[in-house]
């Protein structure tokens, strides 16, 4: 892992296209913006353990009820 210092005004850069920026911080809490192109997907931490836990759990979903769903849906 990389740390780095940074005050509040500076930035830190990431490949060419990605730019994070220290906005302010107040307390124990750092506010940060960040500039990247619109494909790239950025998440809180806890957002992305549950997107990723959703993800785990639709893949073990039964393809028979899949089949059902789908079937159902064709119907209306």
């Amino acid at each position: 892992m990389l740390v780095l210092t940074r005050k509040l005004g500076e930035s830190i850069t990431i490949d060419d296209n990605i730019k994070i920026v220290v906005v302010q911080i107040k307390g124990k809490q750092v506010r940060l913006g960040i500039n990247a192109p619109k494909e790239t997907k950025i998440h809180r931490e806890e957002v992305y353990k549950a997107i990723q836990d959703q993800n785990v759990e639709a893949s073990k979903s039964d393809l028979g009820d899949i089949d059902k769903l789908s079937h159902e849906l064709h119907k209306k």
